[in-house]
C-alpha cells in the first residue's frame, strides 16, 4: 500500500509540474503493478532500464543523420567555428563521463 501512495504522490507532483515524461513513467509503473506476475519484470526493468533509455535517446539523436538532415557538410562546417570545437570536445567528454555515470547508477541505485 505504501508504494501505491508514494507513486500517487509522484504522479501528483508530475501533474502539478506538467512533467509529461514523469506522468507517463509513473502511469506505466502503476499499470505494471496491476498486472499479475509483473513483479517478475520489475527487477529486470530496474536493472536494464537506464541502459535501454540511453539507447533510445541515442537513436533519437542519430535520426537526423539517417534522414539526411545532418551530413558531412554540417560536420565540416562545425570545425570552422570555435563554438563548434567546444561543442565537439564537450560532446566527447560527456560521452566518456556518462558511460561511467550509467555504470554507477546501474550498480548503486541509492
Amino acid at each position: 500500500m505504501e508504494s501505491w501512495l508514494f507513486l500517487a504522490l509522484v504522479l501528483v507532483v508530475a501533474l502539478v509540474g506538467k512533467n509529461m515524461s514523469l506522468i507517463i513513467a509513473t502511469g506505466v509503473v502503476m499499470a505494471l503493478k496491476l498486472i499479475p506476475f509483473a513483479s517478475k519484470w520489475l527487477p529486470v526493468i530496474q536493472a536494464k532500464g537506464i541502459n535501454w533509455g540511453v539507447t533510445v535517446i541515442s537513436v533519437a539523436i542519430l535520426i537526423p543523420i539517417a534522414t539526411g538532415q545532418i551530413g558531412f557538410k554540417d560536420l565540416i562546417n562545425t570545425f570552422k567555428l570555435p563554438a563548434g570545437w567546444i561543442a565537439i570536445l564537450a560532446g566527447i567528454a560527456v560521452a566518456i563521463l556518462s558511460r561511467y555515470g550509467v555504470d554507477q547508477l546501474a550498480a548503486d541505485r541509492k
